[in-house]
This record gives C-alpha cells, sequence and structure tokens, in this order.
C-alpha cells in the first residue's frame, strides 16, 4: 500500500530536512484556547507536525474539540497520537495506527486497534502503522499501557523490538522514554536501532534542552516529539528546533 498524504509528507521532509520536529499536545494539560496558541507559536517555531493525545485521554468529544481550536490556528498536518478507540477523531488529518509492542496486555497491542479500526474507516482518516515501544516504567503511559519496559540501556532489545516492528511491516518506529521522563533515551540506544532498521524512527520523552534535541538527532531519529518541554517553558522550542536541525 502506498503512503497516505501525511505519511508521505512526513517522508519527502525527512529527505528535504533531515530530522523533524513534532510538538505534541495533550487535551487533559492544556485547554483548546492554550493549544491555539501554542500550535500556532510551534508552527512559527518550525515544527513540523503537531500530535495530539495523551496517555489517559478519554472522550472523543474532547479530541473533536481540542483539535479543531489546533486547526484553527496553524496549517500543520495534525496527526492523532491514541490511548484507547476514545481518541479517534474525524477532524484530524491522520492517526498513528500503532501497536505498544511491549505490553503484556492484548488490548494495547491489538485489542484497542481493533476497536477503533471501523471508526478509522468511516471517518476516512488516514492511517499510519507504527510500532510503539517505551522504555522506563515509570511513566503514565508505562502504568496505563501494562508494559514490560525495557530498560534504557539495553540497546540488543531495543534492536529487537524495532526489527520486530520493520517485519512486521510497521511503517514508523517510536521509542519512548515517557511523557515527563527525568531524561531522554540514551543516544547509544538510538544509534544502535538505527544502524539496524530502515524504517524512519521517533524518539520522545525527556528531551527538553538543544543539547538532549542534538544529542538524538545525531544519532539517528529521524523525528523528534517533545511534549513536556513546551508545556514547561515553551520559550525553549525555538532553541529546541535549531538544534535538531544542526545535529
Amino acid at each position: 500500500m502506498k503512503p497516505g498524504k501525511v505519511e508521505q509528507y512526513l517522508i519527502d521532509r525527512i529527505g528535504e530536512r533531515g530530522c523533524l520536529h513534532i510538538a505534541l499536545l495533550d487535551p487533559l494539560r492544556v485547554s483548546p484556547e492554550e493549544a491555539e496558541r501554542q500550535a500556532r507559536f510551534c508552527e512559527e517555531s518550525g515544527s513540523d507536525a503537531i500530535m495530539v493525545g495523551g496517555s489517559t485521554v478519554h472522550t472523543q468529544q474532547m479530541m473533536d474539540h481540542f483539535i479543531k481550536s489546533v486547526k484553527n490556528s496553524c496549517s500543520l498536518p495534525v496527526i492523532i497520537f491514541p490511548n484507547n478507540a476514545q481518541s479517534v477523531s474525524r477532524f484530524a488529518d491522520a492517526i498513528w495506527f500503532m501497536s505498544l509492542l511491549n505490553s503484556v496486555d492484548w488490548y494495547y497491542i491489538i485489542g484497542a486497534q481493533m476497536q477503533g479500526a471501523l471508526t478509522v474507516k468511516a471517518f476516512g482518516l488516514e492511517a499510519i502503522p507504527m510500532g510503539y515501544v517505551v522504555f522506563g516504567g515509570d511513566s503514565t503511559v508505562a502504568a496505563m499501557g501494562r508494559v514490560l519496559p525495557v530498560p534504557p540501556e539495553r540497546e540488543e532489545v531495543a534492536v529487537c523490538y524495532g526489527l520486530a516492528a520493520q517485519y512486521l511491516g510497521m511503517r514508523f518506529l517510536y521509542l519512548e522514554a515517557g511523557s515527563g521522563a527525568p531524561q531522554p533515551i540514551p543516544a547509544s540506544t538510538v544509534e544502535a536501532v538505527k544502524k539496524m532498521v530502515s524504517i524512519p524512527i521517533i524518539v520522545g520523552g525527556g528531551i527538553r534542552t538543544p543539547e538532549d534535541a542534538q544529542r538524538i538527532a545525531s544519532a539517528g531519529a529521524d523525528i523528534i516529539v517533545t511534549g513536556t518541554a513546551l508545556e514547561r517553558d515553551s520559550s525553549v522550542l525555538p532553541s529546541i528546533i535549531r538544534a535538531i536541525h544542526k545535529k
């Protein structure tokens, strides 16, 4: 199956710019009014797309209202970062159709995906297949997703998950330290995965400074996601994006 519009945009953009930046906005942490301001600021600062979602989003109405607010204020693609079937909104441009590969719960590996598939189809959303791997065990996503966490320094385990995602036909791989993680995934782990897989690698969690971003980009990340850094001090975003592009 050929990539859809948003997926092709990301692939083309990676080819043109190298590592990209995507801002993550969480409807439970940011009001719709603040989301409008932040989305506008992200676009002005050089972000390449907006992800909307979080570990505890619980109603479709919440997502609909939030995504409409984001799209009112910027022209960047809006991609749903779902935590369950209720996260699917007709107003987004695409959805990461993702499997939490290191969950011990069937629901997060294929159950929620099965339940949400007809809604994605009915809404005409572009579904982008993605393997999702969570590192460390002290984050909200690890608790909510019943994760068997990957130790951040265990490069060989990360590589095995990455290759499994690729061989299963997933077209992106997301390595996640967790929202609010004290530090990013080690650059050495990102580099080891990059050497072994050929699908684009997304890295998120714990990236709060330009130095963090540059290290991860230089290690081979194709997309860097920041969320908490934007919530805590949005003024740092332009310097993070500049650092990503320097690498």
